[in-house]
């Protein structure tokens, strides 16, 4: 850490202790070569990761909009809600993995589908008819086709 009084890049920390709410550590330091004695803080770096909509407008990610929208989905289904933290939480780690922050909104559509067709029919077709926003009853029908098909 470099001095703010004699710009040396070298210093020593003399103490260390937690923020009263645990969200930095503030440390006292002392320069090698002024003597001189300085405080810094350190704390977590909070990079939003972005949702890249169909329209190209982003928004920061948001786990519990996610888990709203499964939970509508599965709204009446026996399905815990523990399975939905879990697919929520899944998505969560992969888009905090990704080296560029940014996940298209697709990405998160398809992966939670695939995590719904496992899981649940009803609320996949339920998930789905909202995200792929069906325009009609034909490609409703289309889906369900395809989910007879699979079985």
């Amino acid at each position: 850490m470099k001095c703010p009084f004699c710009s040396h890049p070298e210093s020593k920390v003399i103490d260390s202790r937690e923020s009263k709410k645990g969200l930095s550590i503030r440390r006292r330091r002392e320069c090698f070569s002024c003597r001189r004695r300085f405080t810094t803080y350190e704390k977590i770096e909070e990079i939003p990761y972005m949702v890249v909509k169909k329209d190209g407008s982003r928004q920061p990610f948001d786990g519990q909009k996610l888990l709203r929208g499964l939970l509508k989905a599965c709204e009446k289904r026996p399905i815990p809600v523990r399975k939905l933290e879990e697919i929520v939480e899944e998505l969560e780690n992969k888009v905090q993995e990704r080296p560029d922050k940014e996940i298209k909104a697709s990405e998160i559509g398809h992966h939670v589908m695939e995590k719904l067709k496992a899981l649940d029919k009803v609320a996949y077709v339920r998930f789905a008819s909202v995200y792929r926003e069906f325009k009609d009853v034909m490609e409703f029908k289309q889906e369900l086709e395809t989910l007879l098909k699979e079985r």
